[in-house]
C-alpha cells in the first residue's frame, strides 16, 4: 500500500491591529553574534516558511521611537534599485547598540542585502507569517474561529491571539458560521467564501468548516493549510504594556 503524501506544515499568519508608528531610517549592522544567530529554521525560501522569527538587536531610544510594546516584532526594509526585501525579526534590547543602529547577525544581513552593513527602513510589524510543527498545529487542534490562546503555542508567551480564519490546500476558506471541519457547500451572500457583485446575490459555494482540525487526520489535498490570527489588546493589558525587554 503507497504511503500518504507528505503534507507540508501549516502555516500561520499573524496581523497586529494596532501595529502604528513611524518608518525610521537606520543602519543595519551584522555581527557575529551567538545570541542573534540566523539559525535554518529562521530562514525563509520558496520551498519552506520559517518556523522562528530572526532576532536583531537595538536600544530602547530607538525601541520607545518605534513605539514598541511586549509584542517585540520590527520589519526591516531593505531597499535598493526599485527591489524590496522586507524582514521580520523579534527585538531584543541592548543598550550597546548605537540609537540610530540595528545590530543583527552577519548571515541574515548578507542574505537581505548583500554585504556586512546595510542600511534599511524600521518600522513595527503590522503581519508575518511562520509554519508551525505538529505537535503545535495539534495542541491547535479544536479552537475555531473567535477562539483566543496565549502565544506561548508559538514563541509569544503572554501575548492573547485570536483566530479569524483560515484557508485549505485548494483555497477553501474556513466559514465562522459552518460547525466542524469539513469541506460543504453552503449557500452564502457575502465573504469568506463569496464576494457578490450586486446587492441581494447569493450563491452555492464551498468552504471549510470554522474548527482547526487534528492535522493527524488530514490528506495534503484538503488540509488545512493556513490559520490567520490576529494579535489582542484589551484597554487594560494596553495600559499594563511595558517596553520590550532583554
Amino acid at each position: 500500500m503507497p504511503g500518504r503524501e507528505e503534507r507540508p506544515p501549516l502555516r500561520i499568519v499573524i496581523s497586529d491591529p494596532s501595529a502604528k508608528g513611524p518608518e525610521l531610517k537606520v543602519k543595519v549592522k551584522g555581527v557575529d553574534d551567538e545570541s542573534i544567530a540566523y539559525t535554518d529554521s529562521m530562514k525563509k525560501t520558496k520551498e519552506l516558511e520559517r518556523t522562528e522569527l530572526p532576532k536583531v538587536k537595538m536600544s530602547s531610544k530607538l525601541a520607545q521611537k518605534l513605539g514598541l510594546d511586549e509584542v517585540g516584532v520590527v520589519t526591516l526594509s531593505f531597499r535598493s534599485e526599485g527591489s524590496k526585501t522586507n524582514v521580520p525579526a523579534k527585538v531584543i534590547i541592548d543598550e550597546s547598540v548605537p540609537e540610530n543602529e540595528v545590530w543583527a547577525h552577519k548571515a541574515l544581513v548578507n542574505e537581505a542585502a548583500g554585504s556586512d552593513e546595510a542600511e534599511a527602513y524600521v518600522f513595527k510589524a503590522k503581519a508575518w507569517q511562520m509554519a508551525v510543527p505538529d505537535d503545535v498545529a495539534i495542541r491547535l487542534a479544536g479552537l475555531k474561529i473567535g477562539d483566543e490562546f496565549d502565544g506561548v503555542l508559538i514563541g509569544m508567551p503572554g501575548i492573547t491571539m485570536r483566530i479569524t480564519g483560515g484557508t485549505d490546500a485548494s483555497g477553501f476558506p474556513m466559514h465562522p458560521g459552518l460547525p466542524g471541519s469539513v469541506r460543504r457547500k453552503i449557500v452564502l451572500s457575502g465573504p469568506p467564501g463569496f464576494h457578490p457583485q450586486k446587492e441581494g446575490e447569493r450563491r452555492k459555494k464551498t468552504v471549510r468548516g470554522n474548527r482547526i482540525p487534528d492535522p493527524r487526520a488530514e490528506r495534503r489535498k484538503t488540509s488545512l493549510a493556513q490559520l490567520n490570527i490576529i494579535i489582542v489588546r484589551r484597554a487594560e493589558q494596553k495600559a499594563a504594556a511595558q517596553p520590550v525587554q532583554q
